[in-house]
């Protein structure tokens, strides 16, 4: 057994030598997981003092300097007021995606307080966001779409497990989907695979660990396969009806550029994220049929 104290701090250390970005937080959260508490209750143990830590808690510390991701060290990610289980073969949701929940929900909050809103997440990977704004609007009706067997097995899971009413599919989100509801959906939310073909990632956890099938946009710009889902969403708008899709920073005017040329979409604009990147393009589906 280890001191508390000393074993964090020697944590702290290996993990700042190993370049991982937050280390006292990731020592702090897998001691943690080790004890079976809340990151609070260490801190408060830290002050008391005499508590040790388990011998496994040095095998976390050990793969999380290899970069294996901290969310699957752990089995859990925070996103807005939910905890998912999340791990191989799903995508990690970021704290960068809540700008777009956010902006889904503020679109939510004007539509007429007497409907019940309908909303669509294309490309829903852990069900981060459908789930979220499930949680967050209880009125609205919300189903989601995901190509991956393995991340949708996630998602659902994570449905059953919070209790939240939300209907999840595996299907593919660049081609035409829930046509019952055509033409009539209130919000489209999508965060896409959008890294451009040959831009690989540098940090090794999303590298090496986030699966391959959620992080390239299809094209040199990465921008072919969120366009294709935009297109899906254009034909479950109705007329008014608003498109929120996440996007690389790099991509803050191309995206942007690229839907207004469509003719499909009016009040096109671009949102940034809490550190101030291009994030979140945002467009209205038009009254008018292009051409």
């Amino acid at each position: 057994m280890t001191d508390l104290r000393d074993g964090i701090r020697a944590a702290t250390a290996r993990l700042a030598d190993a370049g991982v970005p937050s280390p006292e937080p990731d020592a702090l959260a897998l001691a943690a997981h080790a004890l079976g508490v809340e990151v609070g209750e260490v801190r408060r143990l830290l002050v008391l003092g005499g508590r040790t830590l388990p011998p496994g808690y040095a095998v976390l510390v050990d793969e999380r300097a290899r970069r294996v991701p901290l969310q699957h060290l752990t089995g859990h990610a925070a996103f807005r007021h939910l905890t998912l289980a999340v791990g191989p073969g799903v995508f990690v949701p970021r704290p960068e995606t809540e700008v777009l929940v956010d902006l889904a929900l503020a679109e939510l909050t004007r539509l007429p307080s007497a409907s019940d809103p309908r909303v669509v997440d294309l490309c829903s990977g852990s069900g981060a966001i459908p789930l979220a704004l499930k949680d967050e609007c209880p009125q609205a009706e919300v189903r989601g779409i995901e190509v991956s067997p393995e991340a949708w097995a996630w998602a659902t899971a994570n449905r059953d497990r919070l209790g939240l009413d939300v209907d999840l599919v595996l299907g593919d989100a660049t081609r035409p989907c829930f046509d019952d509801w055509s033409g009539a959906v209130d919000v489209v939310t999508i965060n896409p695979p959008y890294i451009p073909v040959g831009a690989v990632p540098i940090d090794p956890e999303v590298r090496d660990h986030d699966p391959e099938i959620a992080l390239y946009g299809g094209s040199e710009d990465g921008l072919a396969i969120p366009l294709a889902v935009v297109r899906v969403a254009a034909g479950l708008l109705r007329a008014g009806g608003l498109v929120l899709v996440e996007h690389a920073d790099s991509q803050g005017e191309s995206l942007p550029r690229r839907l207004r040329a469509t003719g499909e979409w009016t009040d096109v604009q671009d949102h940034p994220d809490l550190a101030g990147r291009p994030r979140v393009t945002t467009a209205r589906r038009s009254t008018t049929t292009p051409g």
